[in-house]
């Protein structure tokens, strides 16, 4: 059955990796690709003229500020029909198969949503899924990180097993990200308080409150280079961390807001 899906982009001031996603994305595209759109946070190193020139299949979405992550991809959804959607950061590529790899799976295991695995220039995998986050999942997840990047044979065959099992999950990451978009309206898109982190993981939270399912699959597979253009950690983060808990877990608002404290990195 054929079904067209979208593909968004969700760029800020990474012109150079924007056009390499784009050229991953029309060098392989899936069976029945819809629109490409490409929402620009307000980009100030010609990131809009650069696209509008050789990539005039792509749609362009020019916001007049750049109102965080989760904001341009509600704009993005606003701008787009097709009954699927793929989120894509502007710092990955895509090689040959794996969107038609992820669409696959999304249809054989009836899941409102998947994520591939993802891997960095050098082709070592990322740890991005797993459950809702707590303090002690959060120590868990961040042991898996240092895992992930280091370099002892013994860690890296440990994550390598961590992200081979396809397996349904609480949230996958935003990076990349194939949403049935039914599924998305249902659970009112993402939260825009949400200016940088976390919105994916409260996406896919409202995404399983409304009775949908989260799939991990190391099937598809990629590229991604990370953290291109984030916020300063310390603050967006922070923030973004504080709102999560806030709306998911209050209990543990005041304990993390005394440990940022101690940090020197309060947050109003």
């Amino acid at each position: 059955m054929s079904r067209p899906l979208d593909v968004i982009i969700v760029s800020y001031n990474t012109r150079a990796d924007t056009l390499a996603c784009l050229a991953s994305v029309f060098a392989h595209p899936p069976r029945d690709l819809h629109t490409v759109l490409v929402v620009d946070n307000a980009s100030s190193d010609g990131t809009v003229e650069a696209i509008r020139g050789p990539w005039p299949a792509a749609k362009v979405v020019a916001l007049e500020r750049n109102v965080g992550f989760a904001a341009a991809n509600n704009v993005g959804f606003r701008e787009t029909t097709a009954p699927l959607v793929l989120l894509l950061n502007s710092d990955t590529t895509v090689p040959a198969g794996a969107i038609d790899t992820l669409v696959d799976r999304l249809d054989a295991t009836g899941v409102v949503a998947a994520g591939p695995r993802l891997v960095n220039d050098a082709g070592r995998p990322e740890v991005s899924f797993g459950r809702m986050l707590t303090p002690a999942v959060e120590a868990g997840q961040l042991l898996r990180g240092r895992l992930a990047r280091s370099r002892a044979a013994w860690a890296r065959r440990r994550t390598e097993r961590h992200v081979s099992a396809e397996r349904e999950v609480d949230w996958v990451s935003g990076a990349c990200l194939l949403v049935r978009r039914n599924a998305a309206l249902a659970a009112g898109l993402f939260d825009e308080r949400f200016f940088l982190y976390e919105e994916d993981v409260d996406f896919c939270a409202a995404l399983r409150a409304h009775g949908g399912r989260v799939l991990f699959t190391p099937r598809a597979t990629v590229g991604h280079r990370g953290g291109r253009s984030g916020a300063p950690r310390s603050g967006a983060y922070d923030r973004s961390h504080l709102l999560f808990y806030d709306k998911h877990a209050p209990q543990w608002t005041p304990w993390l807001r005394a440990w940022l404290r101690l940090r020197g990195r309060a947050v109003r």
